[in-house]
């Protein structure tokens, strides 16, 4: 457990932060290092997660800058059809025991009149609120954003229903 080797962005170090608060027990995946799963030529997850039950979590952080008049509305939630791919080709690869998701990690410009989420914290004097939704799920839901751009979403309903605060993982 511990800081990452590498430089990342403002999204994954919020989290790397959260799950230090958290005490939770994590490995950052360095990029460099993936070359150790015999030349696999998939993009990496960002963390490995270990819970004290159920399945651990291989995590893929997904940050969206979001503006405060969407607290109640549709946020963001698109990825590409290689993050769907290559995930699910991790979760094959580490197999029984872990569990794939994606996790949107939402930066909001100035603390929010009401708290939009459950794990809404302050990192750097940013906030950030984060959803949580297991691959299988994202995959059974998803539509198409842009065929030209390879990219998938969920509509507002079914992320509603589907997402849930990271918290709720543990």
């Amino acid at each position: 457990m511990g800081p990452r080797g590498k430089r990342t962005g403002h999204y994954e170090a919020a989290f790397e932060d959260y799950l230090r608060r958290k005490g939770l027990p994590y490995i950052a995946v360095d990029e460099a290092k993936r070359a150790l799963f015999a030349g696999a030529k998939l993009k990496s997850f960002d963390f490995v997660v270990y819970r004290p039950q159920g399945d651990n979590l291989l995590v893929d952080v997904k940050g969206r800058a979001c503006r405060a008049d969407r607290s109640h509305g549709s946020l963001p939630n698109w990825v590409t059809r290689e993050d769907i791919d290559d995930l699910r080709q991790w979760q094959e690869i580490f197999g029984h025991g872990f569990a794939a998701m994606f996790l949107f990690v939402y930066h909001w410009p100035e603390a929010p009149a009401q708290a939009p989420f459950k794990d809404l914290f302050q990192f750097q004097e940013r906030w950030y609120g984060m959803l949580a939704i297991g691959l299988g799920d994202y995959r059974q839901a998803m539509r198409a954003r842009s065929e030209s751009w390879g990219t998938v979403h969920l509509p507002t309903a079914d992320f509603r229903k589907l997402a849930k605060p990271f918290e709720e993982w543990l």
